[in-house]
C-alpha cells in the first residue's frame, strides 16, 4: 500500500473515499470540534451535522457513516468514523480509528483513501499513528488461502493535512517502516508449525537480515551443546526438528555511550506441552508460541532501517516442544548455560527454560540492558485478560524507558510485582531451582525464574500470552497474531538517546 502526504485543500483531492474522524456528541464542545471535519461538513452541505441531529450517528468509537458523491468534494465518498470522546482522544485511539476506517472501506473495493487530520501541535505523532493504524489494519491472515477472488486491496492511503508541512513525509516513512515490520512479525507468527520449523524461522530471519543489512548468526544443536545450553536442548530433545539459536546484530555507524541493548524473544514454533501434554482444545493456537520471537525479529527489521545510535543484539531461541520418545521427563534435572541446575517439574513450562540460556548468552555477548518478550504463562491471561501485556522489571530506569515507549506507541502494558518474597516459591530439594512454583502467582514465579539468569543486568520481561493474538477480529485489527511488542521494542531502541 502506497503511503503519501496530501497538503492541498480537501475539495480538490480525488480519492475513492475521504475519511473524517469525528467525536462523540457528548464530548466537550460537541462532536464536530475538529476544524478539518467541520470544513468537510460545510463542503458537503452540513451532512455530518445532520447525522448528529437525526440520531443516526453519535460519534461513538468506531461508529461509521458514509455519503456517496458528496457535494463540494471530488472524492467519491465521504466517511465519518467515530473517535470517541474528544477529551480521551490520543494518538493511540487515532491509530485504531485509522485501522477501523480502512477495514470498513476495504471490502467495498475502495482503492484510495484520504484521512483528514487537523494541522497544529502534535501533528507528526498523529500522522504517524494514522499511517501505522492503516497499514496494520490492512493485514489479513489469509496468506495460505489459494482462492482469494473475494479479497480486496487498498492501493494508497494519504494523510491529508491541508496546508501542512512537507516535513511530515519523513514521519510517514518511519511510521510505514514500523507498521510493515509489525505485519512482518504477524505473517511469521501466522505460519503453521509444519511450515515454520525452528530451522525455517532461522532461514526467514537470515533472509530479512541480508535484505536490511543486519548480521545474522545461527547456533546449531552441536554448538549449543558445546557451550552447555542444557535447558534449551532439554526442551528440544523430544522433537525430530533440531533447535537453533538465532542471533541478529545491529551496529550503528557511530556508537555513543556504552549501552548495548539485548532483545530476547521466545521462539517455540509449536508447543504440545511435551510429556506434560496440553489438552487438545485450542492446541492449534500453539503455533503462536513463537510470537515473542517474531516480535523481536520484526523489531530488528525496523531498527535496521531506522538506525538508532545504540547497538542492538537480538536472540531468538527456537525449538519445538514435543512428547517424543526422547523427550525430557518431569523430574529431569538440566544444567543451564549459567551453571545453575533446574528440576523440570512440568515440561509445559518450557519457555522459561529456553529463555534462561538465551538471557545468559546475551550477557556473555556484552548486552548491558535486556528486554525479553514471550508468550510465557496462562496465569498472566487470568490476571490481565487480553488487554494488557504483563511487565516485570529488575530495574526502574529501564522499566521507565519501556513503559514510556509503550505509551507512545499505543501498546497497553501493566506493571506486575516482583518482590523477593516470591523467590521463596521457587525451591527444589534436588536442584538449584524448579522450573515451576505452586499454583498461585504463576506469572510472577515464571518471571522470577527468568530473573535468576539476568544477574545484575537491568532487565524487563514482557509476558505477551494474553495479547499476542486475537481470537476474534476487532474493528481495527484482523483475527490472528497481533504483532504486539514490535512498536514498543523499536521505539525503545530508536529513542534511547533522548530518554536517558
Amino acid at each position: 500500500m502506497q503511503i503519501r502526504l496530501e497538503v492541498q485543500s480537501i475539495e480538490q483531492v480525488e480519492a475513492d473515499a475521504i475519511v473524517a474522524p469525528v467525536f462523540d456528541k457528548n464530548s466537550p464542545g460537541g462532536g464536530l470540534t475538529s476544524e478539518i471535519a467541520q470544513a468537510a461538513n460545510d463542503l458537503a452541505g452540513g451532512w455530518i451535522e445532520e447525522l448528529y441531529r437525526s440520531g443516526e450517528f453519535s460519534g461513538e468509537l468506531f461508529e461509521t457513516a458514509m455519503l456517496y458523491r458528496p457535494p463540494g468534494l471530488k472524492a467519491r465518498r465521504l466517511v465519518v468514523v467515530g473517535a470517541g470522546r474528544s477529551d480521551r482522544f490520543t494518538p493511540a485511539v487515532l491509530r485504531n480509528v485509522a485501522g477501523a476506517a480502512l477495514r470498513f472501506l476495504k471490502p467495498k473495493a475502495v482503492a484510495s483513501i484520504g484521512f483528514l487530520l487537523d494541522a497544529g501541535a502534535g501533528i507528526a505523532e498523529r500522522a504517524g499513528a494514522a499511517v501505522e493504524g492503516a497499514i496494520v489494519g490492512d493485514f489479513e491472515p489469509d496468506q495460505m488461502k489459494t482462492d482469494k477472488k473475494d479479497s480486496k486491496s487498498v492501493e494508497s492511503f494519504a494523510v491529508m493535512v491541508p496546508g501542512g508541512d512537507a516535513g511530515l513525509e519523513d514521519t510517514l516513512d518511519r511510521a510505514r517502516i514500523v507498521a510493515e515490520s509489525q505485519n512482518f512479525a504477524r505473517a511469521l507468527a501466522n505460519e503453521p508449525a509444519n511450515r515454520l520449523t525452528p530451522s525455517a524461522l532461522a532461514a526467514r530471519a537470515h533472509e530479512m537480515a541480508a535484505q536490511f543489512g543486519l548480521e545474522c548468526e545461527v547456533l546449531d544443536k552441536e554448538r549449543m551443546a558445546q557451550l552447555g545450553m542444557g535447558a534449551l536442548l532439554g526442551v528440544a530433545q523430544g522433537s525430530a526438528e533440531p533447535p537453533v539459536l538465532i542471533i541478529l546484530r545491529y551496529r550503528p555507524l557511530e556508537e555513543t555511550g556504552n549501552t548495548h541493548l539485548g532483545l530476547v524473544g521466545k521462539g517455540v514454533t509449536f508447543d504440545s506441552g511435551g510429556i506434560s501434554i496440553k489438552p487438545s482444545e485450542d492446541m492449534d493456537k500453539m503455533k503462536f508460541d513463537m510470537c515473542g520471537g517474531a516480535a523481536v525479529i520484526g523489531a530488528m527489521r525496523a531498527i535496521a532501517q531506522l538506525r538508532p545510535p545504540i547497538p542492538v543484539t537480538a536472540l531468538i531461541p527456537a525449538v519445538e516442544n514435543m512428547p517424543g520418545s526422547r523427550a525430557q521427563r518431569p523430574g529431569d534435572i538440566v544444567t543451564t548455560l549459567s551453571g545453575k541446575t533446574v528440576e523440570v517439574l512440568n515440561t509445559d513450562a518450557e519457555g522459561r527454560l529456553i529463555l534462561a540460556d538465551a538471557l545468559t548468552y546475551a550477557r556473555s555477548l556484552g548486552c548491558t540492558h535486556l528486554v525479553d518478550a514471550a508468550t510465557l504463562t496462562g496465569a498472566i491471561v487470568v490476571a490481565l485478560g487480553h488487554v494488557h501485556t504483563g511487565v516485570f522489571a529488575s530495574d526502574d530506569a529501564l522499566l521507565g524507558r519501556v513503559m514510556a515507549a509503550a505509551r507512545r506507541k499505543g501498546e497497553k502494558m501493566w506493571l506486575m510485582p516482583l518482590d523477593d518474597e516470591y523467590k521463596e516459591l521457587l525451591k527444589s530439594p534436588f536442584a538449584d531451582l524448579p522450573n515451576v512454583g505452586p499454583r498461585w502467582g504463576g506469572a510472577i514465579t515464571a518471571a522470577m525464574f527468568l530473573k535468576e539468569f539476568t544477574d545484575s543486568v537491568p532487565w524487563v520481561h514482557l509476558d505477551i500470552a494474553g495479547t499476542a493474538w486475537l481470537d476474534d477480529a476487532k474493528p481495527f485489527l484482523a483475527k490472528g497474531p497481533s504483532g504486539v511488542g514490535v512498536r514498543t521494542l523499536t521505539e525503545l531502541a530508536v529513542c534511547w538517546a533522548g530518554q536517558g
